[in-house]
């Protein structure tokens, strides 16, 4: 009888160990993980704080992305090799909601449509210039506004052009690359690691506002509190320029803070997360263009 307890006993320790060792072999990943990405992030945005220093010097409407020691809000990993880049825009000021619904028959090339566009769905919308108390007048200009809609394919259009220039006058074509083959603004930079993908997106920033699109949290949810609620919308939102005529609503910066406060509770969802995204990528979606990303993951 003592022989089957001890193999009992035997049996259920060394399942402990392995499961003590895969904990610590999947923080060890993780561990590794940060210290890479935080390696490139470094570099990265030293290259995109240069290209965009230029690029608002030669037009006014784009801002640079600021370089930071620390956490850069402009810089989202989406993947080691991977990097979502907003490159906020100024000269719009004091956003308001639209109130009247109008019909747009306009398309890019200028000709009319005998239907109208369809109306944007989810987190999408319209964009007006005059949604704006203040505007500069480059926003009322052919190259991005037709009919009184700031279009985000025209910004993508005068965005691009620029980037393309950028790269030849700050001397970096031996580093960076664009690529072409994407309709969105995509570039290639080379590290001293590896190859690094970065969208680079014009970004319309909006503090303290909260859209009416975005219902949340649903109705019924314990967490967060009321009080972190109404400190997370705070923050505001974003629209991002990824589509022909419809503006992205973006969240980026609500989610971090909600990110950083996973566990205030005492429980363990962050470290959920990380085991999570480093199976996806280790596993799931290995390679340069991940179908899910860690953006996924996180919704």
């Amino acid at each position: 009888m003592i022989y089957p307890l001890c193999d009992h006993l035997s049996s259920s320790t060394w399942t402990l160990w392995k499961m003590q060792n895969l904990d610590s072999l999947q923080m060890f990943k993780v561990d590794l993980r940060r210290q890479q990405i935080s390696q490139i992030v470094e570099e990265v945005q030293r290259v995109v704080h240069h290209l965009t220093t230029e690029i608002s010097l030669q037009d006014l409407r784009f801002q640079a992305v600021p370089y930071s020691d620390t956490y850069n809000g402009n810089i989202k990993v989406l993947a080691p090799c991977q990097f979502l880049v907003t490159v906020p825009v100024k000269g719009l000021v004091g956003y308001r909601e639209a109130r009247e619904q109008r019909w747009r028959y306009y398309t890019l090339r200028g000709t009319r449509l005998p239907c109208p566009l369809q109306d944007p769905e989810g987190l999408r919308q319209w964009l007006e210039a005059e949604q704006f108390m203040k505007s500069q007048w480059q926003w009322h200009e052919a190259d991005v506004n037709i009919e009184g809609d700031i279009v985000p394919a025209k910004v993508l259009q005068v965005f691009r052009k620029l980037v393309e220039n950028a790269i030849g006058t700050c001397h970096l074509s031996g580093k960076v690359s664009m690529l072409t083959q994407l309709s969105a603004v995509w570039v290639a930079v080379e590290t001293s690691t590896c190859q690094v993908e970065l969208e680079l997106v014009p970004t319309v920033e909006i503090p303290t506002v909260w859209p009416e699109k975005a219902r949340w949290p649903p109705c019924l949810k314990r967490w967060p509190s009321r009080q972190r609620v109404e400190c997370i919308k705070s923050f505001g939102f974003a629209l991002l320029a990824c589509s022909n005529y419809h503006w992205q609503q973006s969240f980026l910066q609500a989610e971090q803070v909600l990110l950083d406060q996973l566990d205030e509770d005492g429980g363990c969802r962050r470290k959920c997360f990380q085991a999570l995204r480093q199976m996806k990528e280790d596993v799931w979606c290995p390679g340069k263009r991940p179908v899910i990303t860690s953006h996924h993951l996180q919704d």
